[in-house]
């Protein structure tokens, strides 16, 4: 996801050079990535810095700001003079759960930034042990409810996506489970193979193996659609529970005030990008979705998502 994403990325900023063409780019462009040098991310996006600053003929300046789950790198979008010179590798964790997580977030999401245009989603799959007697949805949930306080759920960390999505399942089903948290997915995933688990929220390319060879079993997906990778599994709606909802995205944002000239020229060259066939195949490579929409749209969904898990994370008592 991470790389397709800063692929496109790459994309976008080449595209964007036409923008005034004569006033901006003419100097060094940064890109904050608020995560820790040496993931996915970053190498990623020094590989790509380098192809935009030869497009461009500016030199594209990548830095790791990898603290406070990613709000201080925002942190620093935020300040940064809204002039087009700035921009944030922003998602799900930075601008919608970091609102409801913290007492005090370093930044309003909502006012503080200017969403420029959602880029992909990663879609997350409700997977259970495979010898549990529940064979869809429905079932799983009866059997839950069956069992009040007896059952787990599995995460890779409190207010991981995989708790993030676990918990607002339990509370949409009105279910009463333990969460216990993992050091990371394949010790989640590898607990609800061993039943110390009975649930878990997954990435689609780092559980459609473990689904495909019957380890664990898929009981829903988390998308408007099923997935190509695995057609057999029924997304929450057509599974019992149209009511269900979870995006995790990535999207790029820069300061507030950011001139629109410049954010409506890189928004549409998102969905020109993504278009390409190798963006394609990287997608299909990666396990996660395209979907741009606009300036206005991914700010609406940025508005609603932090509304949204905030109340989510204060049900769950969090911050306590």
């Amino acid at each position: 996801m991470q790389k397709t994403f800063m692929a496109a990325f790459a994309g976008v900023l080449a595209c964007a050079g036409s923008v005034h063409a004569q006033e901006w780019p003419t100097r060094p462009m940064t890109l904050i990535v608020p995560f820790a040098a040496g993931g996915g991310v970053d190498v990623s996006a020094r590989i790509q810095a380098q192809r935009m600053g030869e497009m461009l003929g500016q030199t594209i300046v990548v830095e790791n700001v990898g603290a406070a789950a990613g709000m201080v790198g925002g942190q620093r979008v935020m300040n940064a003079p809204p002039d087009g010179y700035t921009f944030l590798v922003g998602n799900s964790g930075t601008h919608a759960y970091s609102q409801g997580l913290n007492k005090k977030p370093l930044y309003n999401s909502v006012t503080d930034f200017q969403p420029v245009g959602l880029v992909t989603e990663s879609p997350r799959i409700l997977v259970a042990r495979k010898g549990m007697p529940a064979n869809n949805l429905q079932e799983f949930v009866a059997y839950v409810k069956a069992r009040p306080k007896q059952l787990n759920f599995a995460s890779s960390g409190l207010a991981s996506t995989a708790f993030i999505g676990a918990e607002l399942f339990r509370q949409t089903a009105k279910l009463e489970m333990t969460h216990v948290p993992y050091r990371g997915s394949p010790e989640a995933q590898t607990a609800v193979i061993r039943n110390d688990a009975q649930m878990f929220f997954t990435f689609s390319n780092v559980g459609s193996d473990l689904i495909q060879s019957g380890k664990i079993r898929a009981l829903a997906v988390a998308t408007p659609k099923r997935l190509p990778t695995l057609p057999d599994v029924p997304t929450f709606a057509e599974a019992g529970m149209p009511e269900f909802t979870y995006d995790a995205w990535f999207g790029l944002l820069a300061p507030a005030g950011t001139p629109s000239a410049i954010v409506n020229k890189i928004n549409a060259d998102v969905a020109a990008v993504i278009a390409l066939p190798d963006v394609q195949q990287r997608l299909a490579q990666q396990g996660v979705i395209f979907a741009p929409n606009t300036a206005e749209a991914f700010n609406a969904a940025v508005t609603s998502d932090a509304a949204r898990y905030k109340d989510l994370f204060a049900q769950a008592g969090l911050p306590n």
